[in-house]
């Protein structure tokens, strides 16, 4: 399923940019966990699965640090940006949708297209990692706030599960 949104080349592009560890809290599993729960989600409320799964290598991929990093997400989608062409083809409307999730994912936003919200929820779901249980109220879809899907991400965040995806992604490397 993730292989079809997500090229070899591209992971090694942005892998091959990445400054922080990859197994950090930022780091890879979170990009595969980010892309299941969004994938999850998407299957349930119709949002575009390609943007959702985009999200979650972007939106931390340029972060400078594992702390407060203001701008980290703006930063992911100007390198997106970059791969215009290559190994993005998104058109103007979707790329557009992509690069405002990226930017706007820690604006505490709730908001907006139905894709954008899905991208926030499936991000604000791995909170768990860094041991601050997802708040409810501040998810953007009813589908992130079903109680199966808050324990499901949640139990998963804690024990910092790797999804499959991630051992694709490191074998390609």
């Amino acid at each position: 399923m993730h292989n079809s949104y997500i090229s070899t080349e591209l992971i090694k592009t942005i892998l091959f940019g990445y400054n922080l560890p990859w197994d950090g809290i930022h780091g890879i599993t979170h990009w595969g966990r980010v892309m299941d729960n969004g994938l999850r989600l998407a299957e349930l409320n119709g949002a575009d699965k390609e943007i959702t799964a985009l999200f979650a290598i972007f939106h931390d991929c340029r972060r400078q640090n594992e702390s407060r990093d203001d701008g980290h997400g703006k930063r992911g989608g100007d390198f997106a940006y970059t791969l215009r062409g290559s190994l993005l083809t998104l058109d103007n409307k979707r790329f557009d949708l992509l690069y405002y999730a990226c930017a706007s994912h820690t604006s505490g936003k709730t908001e907006g297209d139905i894709t954008v919200r899905t991208c926030w929820d499936s991000d604000r779901l791995d909170l768990n990692r860094v041991k601050i249980k997802t708040d409810p109220n501040r998810l953007c879809t009813k589908e992130a706030k079903n109680p199966e899907i808050l324990v499901w991400a949640g139990n998963r965040a804690r024990d910092r599960y790797s999804p499959e995806i991630v051992d694709i992604w490191k074998k390609s490397i």
